[in-house]
This record gives C-alpha cells, sequence and structure tokens, in this order.
C-alpha cells in the first residue's frame, strides 16, 4: 500500500469504529457522513466519543478552510466538548502549510498530536509478562476498571471514563477488551474489535504509577492475540497518541498519516 492509501485506511477505520462505539453510548447518536465530514458524536462526557473529522483526499487550503468552518459549527451545536480529528495526508502540500492558521482562524485550538498505524502483523505469539495476569472483560466491574485506567491514563475525571463505558453491551461481548492485572489489581488495558477485515485496536492505557514497565504493550499483544485467534484476520490498525506511538512499531505496526486533534477555543 502508498502512504496515501493506508492513511485514507486510516481515517475510514475510525469512522467505522466510532460508529459502533457512539451508537453504543446512544442509539440517537450524531452519525452522519457528509460531503467531506464524518460526524461520530455520542455527546456524553467522555470526550473520545465525540468526534469529527475530515474526510476529503487530496485537500486544497481552500476545501479545507471550508471543512474546518462547517466542523466547528457542529462541535458548536452539541452540550459535550470533543475533537476534530484531523489526518495530516489527506491534505495537500499547500494545505498542510496552512493548517495551523486556518485552524486558529476556524476557532479551534490545537490539543495534542497522534499517527494512524497499520500493519498485516497477524497472528503473533501468545504474550506473557512477569509481572501480569490478563483477564477478558465481561463483567460491569472490569468495565468499570477499564474505564477507570482510561481515565487516569489519558487526564479525565473517573466518572467521564465511565460515561464512555460503564453499562455497554457491546464491550462486553463484542470487544476483546483485556485487562492486565499485577497481583489482582488492574493496572492497564487494551482492546481490539473487528472492522471491516482488520482489527482496530482501541482505548490502550497505563495506571501513571505504572507506566514504563511494558504493561500497556503487554497488555495490547493480548488483546490483538485473543482478536486474531477469534477472528482469524491478519491486518489491524490503530491511531496512537505520542505515548503510544514508540511502542506500536515493537508489535509490527507501520506509521501512516500524523494526527492532529483540535478542540473548540476558548
Amino acid at each position: 500500500m502508498t502512504d496515501l492509501t493506508e492513511s485514507i485506511e486510516s481515517v475510514e477505520q475510525l469512522a467505522v469504529v466510532w460508529r459502533a462505539m457512539v451508537v453504543d453510548r446512544d442509539a440517537d447518536a450524531d452519525v452522519r457522513d457528509l460531503p467531506g465530514i464524518a460526524v461520530r458524536w455520542a455527546d456524553c462526557r467522555f470526550a473520545f466519543w465525540n468526534c469529527v473529522t475530515l474526510t476529503d483526499a487530496g485537500a486544497e487550503a481552500g476545501l479545507m478552510e471550508q471543512r474546518l468552518g462547517q466542523a466547528v459549527d457542529i462541535m458548536r451545536s452539541k452540550k459535550y466538548p470533543g475533537f476534530l480529528w484531523l489526518f495530516e495526508d489527506l491534505l495537500d502540500d499547500e494545505a498542510r502549510s496552512a493548517l495551523g492558521a486556518a485552524a486558529e482562524r476556524a476557532g479551534l485550538e490545537y490539543a495534542f498530536p497522534g499517527t494512524g498505524m497499520a500493519g498485516d502483523l497477524l497472528p503473533i505469539p501468545e504474550p506473557v509478562h512477569p509481572d501480569l495476569t490478563f483477564a477478558r472483560v465481561t463483567t460491569d466491574e472490569q468495565l468499570r476498571a477499564y474505564a477507570d485506567l482510561n481515565a487516569r491514563g489519558y487526564g479525565f475525571p473517573l466518572e467521564q471514563g465511565r460515561d464512555g463505558l460503564v453499562g455497554s453491551t457491546l464491550w462486553k461481548n463484542e470487544v476483546y477488551a483485556y485487562l492486565g492485572m499485577r497481583d489482582g489489581v488492574p493496572v492497564a488495558c487494551a482492546a481490539t474489535v473487528e472492522a471491516e477485515g482488520r482489527l482496530f485496536v482501541v482505548l490502550v492505557a497505563t495506571d501513571p504509577q505504572w507506566q514504563r514497565r511494558g504493561y500497556g504493550e503487554a497488555v495490547t499483544r493480548k488483546a490483538l492475540y485473543e482478536g486474531a485467534r477469534a477472528t482469524g484476520l491478519t491486518r489491524a490498525t490503530l491511531h496512537a497518541t505520542a505515548a503510544g506511538a514508540p511502542v506500536y512499531p515493537r508489535i509490527g505496526f507501520r506509521p501512516n498519516s500524523p494526527i492532529r486533534f483540535y478542540s473548540l477555543a476558548g
């Protein structure tokens, strides 16, 4: 695949997976595919489930600026804040150069970076870690622990993390979600979900006091291993934060498009 092909794959995977995630939160969630914009907005307190992304491939500066304005109008109409996910490789060179100023004019502020990644890497060996045992999330208590790890890992209040996951039947049945347990205490988590012939890695987090011990990588490997074993899929995709970006290539992922996350300014 070319880099642009993988970048298109990356934004399409976001649209597919987030459709399921936001409808799981609210059957009446805002799930629309507009010209050049995908809306996946649960309007819940968990900001990651409130998402708008630009989908034009090869967008030039004028079109990008128009789409940014449309995205901001959508975001301003919502009760709860979320993010515009912008895949830089979908923009042409001029648009990428103009992006920072155009986003500011539209009323956006840069929140944090990410990276799309993909690879034909499955199956992988069953993972082991000397400190951890692994538990699949099948109960409400385990799902709450998974939500709390994400809240702590990403710096959200616990109630916001719980608003994203607690009560979900999807996560207890159709998502291959795993906790990494140290002496019986959940310290890391990762999940995979089937998405159009691929396994998509979602919501990887490690408790901040247990980071830099390989726990996140180990539990991600477990979610990939079990997801591949259940589905027979061989390709996987994900969107990495800056903290995760150095980890995933060790598993076999290759970076594609840089991602910029924007929130509403002010």
